[in-house]
């Protein structure tokens, strides 16, 4: 009888204990003074003279303003969350707004239909309300230089397009770039931006035999623009054609103002480890496929901007947030692009094949159309720095980028 009296005394202490429990849990998972993510609210509205956005929260926010190109990014800090409401709209100026966490703030993104717009603001506080009022400067030109028509006839945007600048901007944009009306139309067909890294003061990778990488890329790019225009006859554009300075950031505007139809950035590759070889592809990305591509991409991104260095845990989250948001349409064909380029190199070059890989690279960052960067050897490995030094090898390489890419035409290309 003890035993029973005890075995039934454990149970029911069991029981009371678990019951006690229950309120204790259901207090933890709805613990008392949980605060909801703070919520903004957006509304666009066009009227005749500007395009207003205004962008209202419950509490008062620490923002700031930055134009990047044809985006407005309003930076929110030190918040624990964000979320963001937006009412449905059309604009002629406002062509769409996101947010985007980096890591330190939250970003609503403000993408107009041209970069060449200007904007004010005004803010309040208790409710807190941010305006922003848009206005393209090709419409402002327009209807001043135009004051007797109306604006159904002066505003590029007033068929509901959305399509500036107007044709007489086109023709002096034309003229600017050099293009005359037959190259226009080969424009229009395809234009191929080829970029040979480094240049001027900015040498890049050095080989051991006193090779430098500057000069290699600049020899393989005109190599290649030489073999695409004679066959395929496709524009091509080289962002630089001597040993030059460019900015990383300028060789995009090159990309992207000329309306590239593909972006190939040409380097030769640098390790502390003697014995590394082979060629390797890259497409964007926000992360590294590996520590290796991602110190890399680090010194690609430092190497040229002597005057104002990017810290390794400071990198361009903004622009490459930009990117993610503004160009992930391009990421199968920059994927297509690199394995096709590479499966050329390892073919005709006969060096290791280290295969394609994503980084975040930033003169591949804003550039509106699908791009890659090939490494097409180490040039701190004695017996490839030789073989770079070949005029023969910078062909052969020149070959294998440009079979590459007549393979993706194929896939590409519009009956």
């Amino acid at each position: 009888m003890p035993k029973y009296i005890k075995i039934f005394l454990t149970l029911t202490l069991v029981a009371s204990l678990g019951l006690a429990s229950v309120p204790g849990c259901l207090r933890a998972e709805a613990p008392a003074g949980a605060k909801a993510a703070p919520v903004i609210k957006v509304t666009v509205e066009d009227s005749l003279e500007v395009t207003r956005v205004k962008i209202s929260g419950s509490s008062n926010l620490v923002y700031n303003l930055k134009k990047s190109s044809d985006w407005l990014i309003v930076t929110f800090r030190a918040l624990a969350g964000l979320k963001l409401e937006k009412s449905p709209f059309t604009s002629q100026v406002v062509k769409s707004v996101d947010l985007a966490k980096s890591p330190e703030a939250y970003l609503l993104i403000i993408k107009a239909v041209s970069p060449d717009f200007s904007f004010s603001h005004s803010a309040r506080k208790s409710p807190f309300e941010l305006t922003i009022d848009l206005k393209l400067k090709n419409m402002v030109a327009a209807k001043e230089a135009k004051p007797s028509e109306t604006p159904a006839k002066t505003s590029p945007l007033a068929s509901g397009q959305g399509n500036p600048p107007p044709a007489v901007n086109q023709s002096v944009d034309r003229a600017a770039q050099g293009l005359t009306s037959s190259q226009s139309e080969k424009k229009a067909f395809k234009t191929i931006v080829i970029d040979p890294g480094h240049g001027g003061i900015e040498t890049g990778a050095r080989g051991n035999y006193g090779t430098l990488e500057k000069d290699i890329t600049l020899e393989v790019a005109k190599k290649l623009k030489e073999r695409i225009e004679g066959d395929l006859k496709y524009r091509v554009v080289i962002t630089r054609e001597a040993d030059v300075v460019v900015g990383l950031e300028r060789r995009a505007a090159v990309a992207n103002n000329n309306k590239a139809d593909l972006f190939i950035s040409i380097h030769a590759n640098g390790s502390k480890r003697a014995k590394a070889r082979g060629s390797e592809t890259y497409f964007l990305s926000l992360n590294a496929t590996d520590e290796e591509s991602r110190r890399l991409a680090y010194f690609e991104n430092n190497s040229g901007e002597l005057e104002n260095r990017l810290g390794e845990q400071d990198f361009d989250d903004l622009k490459l947030i930009l990117w993610d948001m503004a160009q992930s349409a391009y990421l199968k064909q920059s994927s297509q692009l690199a394995d096709l380029v590479q499966n050329q190199l390892n073919q005709l070059l006969n060096t290791q094949n280290r295969g394609i890989k994503q980084a975040p690279f930033k003169v591949l960052t804003g550039v509106a159309c699908p791009a890659i960067l090939v490494e097409i050897a180490f040039i701190t490995n004695p017996e490839e720095e030789k073989k770079l030094q070949s005029e023969e090898f910078q062909t052969q390489v020149a070959e294998a980028i440009y079979q590459g890419l007549g393979e993706y035409f194929q896939l590409y290309e519009k009956p």
